[in-house]
């Protein structure tokens, strides 16, 4: 008596689920013949009848018909003439390569003959604007609705008004909403009612937004005949109420920003300089050389992408490892075959580091030529992180900030939890000692520099995506580097870290007021008055010095 109720439970509960799946399936097969139907209409040569398509059209809760309306506004919706296909058209060197808008499937090339436009009028784009700011507006992501109401605002126009009004009168969602009633209020700023301005005023208060920032500088400015842009001097007053607090806004995103920007910029000094502080803190090498291991880093991560030209998404991870590997070894053959014959003669170092340099370079030249090559940045750190109207992040140095660290993470835990980094801390140390206990000194000094070496390739597969490859860019970090390196302490990577941060920082602060040029002489002469003060750096630790 007690199992019966049970097995009845289920058999609802799968009667119900089979029943919500039929009608989704016959839902979805009803409206695939309708959207069909409905595109078919477009390739009409009457505008009224084309007009009438479109409206059926948006009536569709499908997914492709926002495409279809963006591609029509845009001119670039076509039918083909064999068939009267409905496609989207691209320019292509032989004519255009097309997409079906029914299915996406991709029909190839075609000659520009094939192929005839769908025409527009200027009553059905001005309708297609309408209709596509609808569609969005009423989009199930709310990321898409506020999206499009910040679109709103950089082109308001008062036939965007009534639709405004209904979406956020169904709108839910809080900051969605404030967006829409911006976007409302930038059109009612032309309105000839006092009230209606003043509301939008109290709309915009404290929404960030360098167009809506504009829009009231715009408003309360004087003429030069002494009069207002707005003539109201209740609207004036809320106006410039609403503009100094936005203006607070701007100036501390703005801070924010170059923080970010700052750091960004000493993320890559600590790539450029954290191979440097193994190589030149720990060994007591004066390699000039070094920037041309960040310079093969780069190349490498051009060629990886030559020979993934279709996975481009996947290059850059796999030029990690290879740039790694290429610079690594590089180092690893200097230190071999010249660097091992000069230890503890520094200036022999540093001239014969300085020829290894030049020649790196006019390799590169005969290799690749002379000119700069252009790295192709993936989709996913194109872009940037829009976290409001006055501040937006950068995907490329959001991800360099991370990655730097993880760099810097990783090899702090080399060095402290591998037998290698115990085998070079003992080298480090005394050689003597670490020698008479079986360590071989000359394979820890070539790992070492070809450690050093290898993570100044990666950094160069970091710079690949902020700049062009050339033959002469590692020579626009050695010199940043080394004072990095001195000034955070010789062989400190803790040091190395603070000095890269904090250089990077002073820097986008300093050069706005002083200027590019003025910017790097005034920090050069605060780390020598530093120097002065400090001789070892901020974190000063013991060194050696290698006996020839």
């Amino acid at each position: 008596m007690t199992r019966q109720p049970k097995r009845a439970w289920w058999v609802r509960a799968w009667l119900a689920l089979l029943i919500l799946a039929c009608s989704q399936t016959l839902w979805a097969q009803q409206q695939a013949p309708d959207f069909t139907a409905k595109i078919a209409d477009l390739t009409t040569s009457s505008f009224s009848k084309r007009a009438k398509a479109i409206e059926a059209v948006v009536a569709l809760d499908d997914e492709r018909v926002l495409p279809v309306l963006e591609a029509l506004l845009e001119g670039d919706l076509y039918y083909r003439k064999s068939d009267d296909r409905v496609v989207i058209a691209v320019d292509a060197e032989s004519g255009y390569r097309i997409t079906d808008v029914i299915s996406g499937e991709d029909l190839g090339a075609v000659g520009k003959r094939d192929v005839k436009k769908i025409a527009t009028n200027n009553r059905m784009r001005k309708n297609l604007r309408v209709q596509i700011a609808a569609y969005k507006l009423v989009n199930k992501n709310p990321d898409v609705r506020r999206t499009a109401a910040g679109d709103l605002i950089k082109t308001p126009s008062p036939e965007f008004l009534p639709i405004l009004q209904k979406a956020i009168a169904n709108e839910e969602e809080p900051a969605v909403r404030e967006a829409l009633k911006v976007a409302r209020a930038v059109i009612l700023l032309d309105s000839d009612q006092e009230v209606d301005r003043l509301q939008a005023i109290k709309d915009m208060d404290g929404y960030p937004n360098k167009y809506t920032l504009a829009m009231l500088k715009q408003l309360v400015r004087q003429n030069d005949d002494g009069s207002y842009n707005e003539p109201s001097e209740l609207v004036r007053e809320e106006a410039i109420a609403v503009l100094k607090g936005l203006e607070a806004q701007e100036t501390w995103y703005k801070f924010v920003e170059d923080l970010f920007f700052g750091l960004s910029a000493g993320s890559v000094l600590l790539l450029a300089a954290v191979g440097l502080a193994i190589t030149f803190g720990v060994m007591g090498v004066i390699n000039m050389a070094h920037g041309e291991m960040i310079m093969l880093g780069a190349y490498t991560t051009y060629v990886v992408q030559l020979l993934m030209p279709n996975l481009i998404e996947a290059s850059l991870i796999v030029a990690i490892p290879a740039a790694f590997v290429v610079s690594g070894l590089m180092g690893i053959i200097i230190e071999r075959t010249v660097i091992r014959h000069l230890y503890g003669r520094p200036l022999e170092t540093l001239l014969a580091t300085f020829g290894i340099s030049l020649i790196l370079q006019q390799l590169v030249r005969t290799i690749f030529s002379p000119l700069n090559r252009s790295v192709i940045t993936p989709d996913w750190m194109s872009g940037s992180l829009q976290v409001n109207g006055f501040l937006s992040l950068t995907y490329n140095r959001l991800y360099i900030i991370v990655f730097a660290l993880l760099v810097l993470f990783g090899l702090m835990l080399l060095l402290k939890r591998s037998f290698f980094g115990l085998q070079m801390r003992a080298v480090t140390q005394n050689r003597a000692m670490a020698s008479s206990m079986g360590i071989r000194t000359g394979w820890v000094d070539a790992m070492t520099f070809g450690l050093g070496s290898g993570i100044a390739g990666i950094a160069g597969v970091a710079l690949s995506q902020l700049t062009n490859v050339g033959p002469n860019l590692g020579q626009s970090y050695i010199i940043d580097s080394f004072l990095v390196v001195v000034f955070g302490g010789v062989g400190s990577l803790w040091g190395t870290f603070v000095a890269a941060m904090g250089l990077g920082v002073a820097n986008k602060f300093v050069e706005p007021m002083a200027g590019a040029v003025l910017a790097k002489i005034l920090i050069l002469v605060f780390i020598i008055l530093f120097i002065q003060r400090r001789p070892r750096g901020l974190f000063a630790i013991k060194g050696r010095f290698v006996e020839g």
